[in-house]
């Protein structure tokens, strides 16, 4: 009795999901919660099966209506995702693509660029710098544009600002002498002379020594070793000649001119070499009274230091030549051509757009002994380094920074390339490409620019996941898609003169005169601090100052000492047809 009656105090407890008790009345589930009375030791089996077959079908119910709901959103997610499987990046590319190289610092990352997560809006709105658009906007394809209609980008191709110069029917022509060709037979047949050359600087500037390696090996009627590139410096680049330029095309596209090889040949690896390197601006026949006795008896003769050490006013012949080496030959190496070509084609899908190379690094504000104006800070920086290596300045050191700034010496800043494009009638929503190296200052350097014209990219910003990384650390290769891509922009501007700007002046005038703004730095500045003009006013000044500066065809012969592969007209650009090759 005693066992009994403690039995009958005890309640029985079962667990039960929250989606069933939602589902089922308050009676059956006070019949769940509380055990019955145990009347007999029968219990109705039939009542207690009947109770879980309730349940279990409520749970099936339930759970199949759950499935079916999780199924239609996977459903209905894919189908909006599938619509978008052609886009390289996403509508706000800088917020979701490489997000764990946007959290580290890098002179190449997206985050140096103005591209916007919401890490960058938090520090932005600290500062006081929050922007109502992406700093960088989405480059949809083509496809997808014409299905949205494409409004804004019939606004950017109908500016005026995307017309082209008139060519005035100048086309490339290297048709060479008799005399030339004659000459080439004895020296393509010639195996006992072979140049090397080490060339130095970045990529651009290796680009025009290897230019005049190829027309020094020719006056001197002698065999070219592939040139060796040295490290530099400044960047550490290891990089060699066949990893930037196709080797093998520019061995075909020189097989009539001079005859290049790959290295010495076993006749000639014990020959002590002649050494040299030329003064600046050298002739043909210098270099022949120079070195030609020793090269012909010795056989091998090594130049080091070719920057501007040939002269810019040669024979018309070798002019040629070196047009033909520029424009033709030294063509870059595949893999970094079809990147190069994809990334401009990205951006492109949306229609025309302007490439600027912008020369805001630390060491160019340190070599020009000019001041980014950022910030005290900043600028004591580029002044202690300046006193540290007094041997980077290569501008005039008896000029203030103010005189070289009112005398055109200095690169453009954000602010006053914003505003130079805005005055030329560059539209807002113009898309630009950005090439250049990391701006001191990072992106905030860029802020006054992005904030005018938010369509903004990198290649960074251009590549897929993955596409830049066989280049990485290697800036001749990142400066090298940096040209290509700009080569083939609508527009060019340069925010200061340079090797690049110079390379892409000539390669565009040789295209058949592509657009190139040529910033009148000189004439303009005095203008950009003159607050007594109207906006109109001052557009209307900075367009008559540039009218004659947008890439129309001009003769070298015009100005002394001007390079060939700048202006290539008239040694390799004519307009008779007949003469074209």
């Amino acid at each position: 009795m005693a066992k009994s009656k403690n039995n009958a105090k005890k309640l029985s407890y079962i667990s039960v999901p929250s989606q069933i008790i939602n589902s089922i009345s308050s009676s059956s589930l006070q019949s769940l919660l509380v055990s019955p009375k145990k009347s007999s030791r029968n219990p109705n089996k039939f009542s207690f099966i009947f109770t879980n077959s309730i349940i279990s079908i409520t749970m099936f119910r339930r759970s199949r209506l759950w499935f079916f709901t999780l199924f239609l959103v996977g459903i209905l997610g894919m189908l909006k995702f599938g619509f978008n499987l052609h886009t390289p990046f996403s509508p706000y590319p800088c917020a979701t693509t490489h997000q764990e190289r946007d959290l580290i610092p890098n002179p190449h990352s997206k985050s140096s660029f103005g591209v916007l997560n919401a890490q960058k809006d938090e520090i932005l709105e600290k500062r006081g710098l929050a922007l109502t658009h992406p700093l960088i906007s989405h480059v949809e394809p083509r496809a997808q544009r014409l299905e949205s209609g494409g409004d804004d980008d019939e606004g950017v191709e109908k500016s005026e600002f995307w017309k082209q110069p008139d060519g005035l029917g100048y086309k490339p022509c290297l048709s060479f002498s008799r005399d030339y060709r004659r000459a080439s037979e004895g020296i393509l047949r010639n195996r006992r002379k072979y140049l090397m050359v080490v060339v130095s600087g970045g990529m651009n500037q290796q680009r025009n020594q290897i230019v005049d390696a190829v027309v020094i090996a020719r006056i001197l009627g002698a065999s070219l070793v592939v040139p060796i590139l040295q490290v530099n410096v400044i960047w550490g680049d290891e990089s060699e000649f066949g990893d930037i330029f196709d080797l093998e095309h520019f061995k075909s596209v020189l097989a009539n001119d001079v005859r290049v090889v790959s290295a010495l040949p076993s006749t000639h690896l014990m020959t002590r070499p002649v050494e040299g390197s030329p003064p600046l601006h050298v002739t043909p026949s210098w270099i022949r009274s120079r070195y030609l006795r020793k090269f012909n008896r010795e056989g091998v003769l090594l130049l080091r230091s070719l920057d501007s050490r040939l002269s810019k006013d040669l024979p018309s012949d070798l002019q040629k030549l070196r047009c033909k080496v520029a424009f033709n030959a030294l063509r870059f190496a595949q893999p970094i051509q079809e990147l190069g070509d994809r990334i401009a084609e990205r951006i492109k899908s949306k229609g025309p757009y302007l490439a600027l190379h912008l020369r805001m690094e630390k060491d160019v504000w340190v070599r020009t002994g000019c001041l980014p104006g950022l910030s005290p800070e900043f600028d004591e920086i580029v002044n202690d380094e300046r006193i540290q290596r007094p041997e980077l300045l290569t501008a005039k050191s008896n000029m203030t920074y103010h005189e070289r700034k009112m005398a055109g010496l200095c690169p453009l800043t954000a602010v006053e390339v914003a505003r130079l494009l805005k005055a030329l009638g560059a539209p807002r929503n113009a898309r630009i490409y950005w090439a250049g190296g990391q701006p001191l200052g990072g992106k905030e350097a860029l802020l006054p620019l992005i904030q005018e014209f938010p369509h903004f990219y990198s290649k960074e910003d251009l590549a897929l996941p993955g596409e830049l990384q066989p280049f990485a650390n290697k800036a001749s290769l990142m400066a090298a898609i940096d040209y290509i891509v700009s080569e083939k922009s609508d527009v060019f501007m340069p925010s200061h003169g340079g090797n690049m700007g110079h390379a892409i002046q000539g390669h565009r005038a040789y295209a058949g005169h592509k657009k190139y703004i040529t910033p009148n730095k000189r004439h303009m500045l005095p203008y950009f601090h003159n607050s007594s003009l109207s906006e109109e006013e001052f557009n209307s000044i900075i367009k008559e100052l540039h009218q004659d500066s947008l890439g129309q065809p001009e003769l070298r012969t015009f100005k002394a000492g001007r390079d060939v592969t700048k202006y290539p007209i008239p040694e390799c650009m004519c307009k008779d047809l007949h003469a074209l090759s």
